[in-house]
């Protein structure tokens, strides 16, 4: 993909995303290194061609395999939200789908485990990376729920799918003072959670409605 590509035109300009910038300020974004990672990641090369001249609003896209792309307010919040203590060194993310979200992270991140349980999608999502010349991405076809426990512990984890609930697995492969935020519920009814862990045990809140694809187990 050529510089212009990534720079975008027309429907994917940099006016485009500013506008986008101007709406997540709007909507209560307030980290300015993450509003600046959205502004400067072409969210556009994540989805399928014909679907780019919409890949700067505010909307969850299909990218095949029964998948979205989050919107990008969410990927905003729940990038924030893993921030909120500091820049963590170590994340894992579960469900890398496109590569849009572990991007971000990787951008404000010394490193990035992500699982995806679709192989295609973590073929596509690698060639992004690689056109954005991110090489602290490290990805593997795996099983969410099972997390990446010999590469752990991290100081924060993000989930892109939504479990019923969060799974042990996944808490006990935080560090201490280290932050994991989910979407969890059942597919009529989600909210946003931010879990932390605190020595040995485990502090939640539940803080908004969100609305993701379910958390399966398995590989495909």
């Amino acid at each position: 993909m050529n510089e212009t590509n990534l720079e975008g035109i027309g429907f994917t300009s940099r006016r485009t995303r500013d506008r986008l910038i101007t709406r997540l300020e709007a909507a209560g974004i307030k980290d300015a290194g993450v509003l600046e990672v959205m502004r400067q990641t072409p969210r556009h090369i994540f989805i399928d061609e014909a679907l780019a001249h919409r890949a700067y609003e505010d909307s969850s896209l299909p990218i095949g395999h029964g998948q979205t792309i989050s919107q990008p307010y969410i990927v905003a919040r729940m990038t924030e939200l893993l921030m909120a203590q500091g820049r963590p060194s170590r994340i894992l993310e579960i469900g890398s789908g496109c590569g849009y979200q572990t991007a971000v992270l990787a951008q404000l991140a010394e490193r990035v485990w992500t699982v995806e349980r679709i192989g295609p999608l973590l073929t596509r999502a690698r060639r992004h990376w690689s056109q954005l010349k991110l090489r602290n991405i490290n990805a593997r076809v795996g099983d969410g729920f099972e997390g990446w426990a010999e590469r752990g512990p991290f100081d924060g984890i993000l989930l892109a799918a939504a479990p019923r609930q969060v799974p042990p697995a996944l808490l006990q492969q935080l560090a201490p003072g280290g932050v994991l935020v989910a979407p969890v519920g059942d597919r009529d009814e989600q909210v946003l959670e931010r879990h932390w862990r605190d020595g040995d045990r485990f502090l939640a809140e539940a803080l908004e409605p969100v609305r993701f694809v379910p958390m399966l187990g398995g590989t495909l």
